[in-house]
């Protein structure tokens, strides 16, 4: 199978495809940082000790990850909550997934779907 050629970054250097520069990481880590420092912490965003129970709860009632079958680890809002209680404890909006899936997949349709 053919492979892509390596691309030319913005700042000169050489960069495999797929891959990230140097720079574009630095810049990436610079955005996140400056999101997190505006973003309320866990507790804030409605994670209680009230959440780590109800959360609890769910795993054992739902072990399996809706996308791939692998152990849940993780209890998503399959519609993001943005602040609204209701919907953060709705339980119709919740579902079982890996850290992969949520970390990975679950993201990139988050990003694909609220641009």
């Amino acid at each position: 199978m053919p492979r892509k050629p390596p691309r030319l970054c913005a700042c000169g250097h050489r960069v495999a495809s797929g891959a990230r520069c140097p720079c574009e990481r630095k810049r990436d880590a610079e955005r996140k940082a400056r999101f997190d420092r505006t973003r309320p912490n866990s507790s804030q965003r409605g994670y209680s000790g009230t959440w780590e129970k109800a959360r609890a709860a769910f795993l054992r009632r739902h072990p399996l990850c809706v996308m791939c079958g692998a152990r849940a680890t993780v209890v998503d809002h399959k519609t993001p909550h943005k602040g609204d209680t209701a919907l953060f404890w709705d339980r119709e909006n919740w579902q079982p997934l890996c850290g992969p899936c949520h970390n990975r997949t679950k993201q990139r349709l988050e990003r694909r779907t609220h641009h």
